[in-house]
């Protein structure tokens, strides 16, 4: 197809810019290489790694232009607990079950937990992905914008293959430097990978997943599983609850909640695992769930509530568990920067100290919407949403 001129002249326009990076690449590199060497990385491996790598312009994009999905919780489980991985992760564990039943027993973690974070990270390694890591690492190290995070990953890689755990041609992983079927950064396969197959290597990288389900274990293990504890239990709430407590870190062992009305969808108290908080992820008309220590554990794998969630369910789902009992309330959405703006208004012309109007609601917002809320006879949940600003729009 013929270019415009227009077209032409932004096509060569563009070509400088990336003629430079380049440039400033390859200068970047050599400094780096030397740094290398004086830590213990070979001349021998630094030309094998280096031998192919190029500035690579779709992972600077990619890392610049992380699309911010302000997805609602039950979106999201939809999505990542839908009915084709909650299938596949029965099939996925059905193939692995001796591997996995010899994972559980030598680290206390449950095979459908590992199973499931194997289908959150790759989708039960069908997408472990195919960019070579030592090129997205040193183009993020050079980049800059978390340039110490990614040059400390990029050592680590080198590390990884001088030692022999896989070979130059399948160093591969996501844009961002994660490996394997379960997406382990470089650091943490440093300090948690293991060879559980016996054969020398730590490979989480081969089409056999053993030892990239036995490094999860290994990692959540070392960050204190324990063994016999749930990761939460759904629960029902009084309709006199005070969700001034739904809040992990206000914790009570599950006897006290059931004093408290707090029990499971059986309607019987849940046993005394351990200490518990309560945590309603969409206010008052969703899903309740009492959260024990895995939970913690689980979240050091990936620090959002939203992707403990999805595994934890998950891991219930491929154990034969059914979806939540509760309904979420899915005509109700969140609030854009506008509208929580008028939400802060409306509640600090109430006199309810909703705090600065910034379209932001924060603990000050949540607190005088609980407020508010509590005054007029609503659960009192603090959560804003489309539904709270008509309530207060009248």
């Amino acid at each position: 197809m013929p270019f415009s001129r227009r077209s032409l002249l932004a096509a060569l326009a563009v070509f400088p810019t990336f003629a430079q990076a380049q440039s400033g690449f390859d200068a970047w590199v050599s400094s780096f290489k030397s740094r290398a060497r004086s830590r213990g990385i070979r001349q021998d491996w630094l030309d094998v790694a280096f031998a192919n790598v190029r500035y690579n312009s779709d992972v600077v994009e990619r890392d610049r232009n992380q699309a911010e999905f302000n997805r609602q919780i039950w979106e999201y489980l939809d999505l990542v607990v839908s009915d084709s991985r909650v299938s596949n992760g029965r099939e996925a564990y059905r193939r692995q079950l001796n591997t996995l039943g010899r994972i559980e027993a030598t680290y206390g973690v449950p095979a459908n937990i590992v199973a499931a974070i194997w289908g959150m990270e790759s989708a039960y390694g069908t997408r472990r992905g195919d960019v070579p890591v030592i090129e997205a690492l040193a183009t993020l190290a050079y980049d800059g914008r978390r340039g110490r995070f990614f040059e400390t990953q990029l050592m680590a890689a080198l590390r990884i293959l001088q030692a022999g755990n896989v070979a130059p041609a399948q160093f591969t992983g996501s844009w961002a430097g994660a490996m394997g079927h379960t997406q382990f950064i470089p650091t943490s396969f440093e300090a948690y990978a293991v060879d559980f197959d016996g054969d020398g290597r730590r490979n989480v990288w081969s089409d056999d997943p053993t030892d990239a389900l036995a490094s999860t274990a290994s990692y959540l293990s070392r960050f204190n599983w324990r063994r016999g504890v749930p990761w939460a239990v759904e629960v029902l709430l009084p309709r006199t609850f005070d969700f001034s407590q739904s809040d992990r870190s206000v914790s009570r062992m599950p006897s006290e909640w059931a004093q408290q009305g707090v029990v499971g969808t059986n309607r019987q108290p849940v046993p005394d695992y351990g200490s518990a908080g309560i945590l309603t992820p969409a206010g008052a008309s969703g899903v309740a769930l009492m959260t024990f220590a895995n939970f913690r554990t689980i979240e050091r794998y990936n620090n959002s509530e939203a992707y403990v969630m999805g595994v934890g369910h998950l891991a219930d789902r491929i154990a034969g568990g059914g979806p939540f009992v509760a309904s979420w309330p899915r005509g109700d959405r969140s609030l854009t920067s506008e509208e929580a703006a008028d939400m802060q208004r409306r509640l600090n012309a109430m006199g309810y100290n909703a705090g600065p109007v910034d379209g932001k609601p924060g603990s000050q917002t949540r607190s005088a919407l609980r407020n508010w809320q509590r005054n007029v006879g609503l659960p009192a949940d603090g959560r804003p949403s489309l539904l709270m600003l008509r309530y207060l729009r009248g």
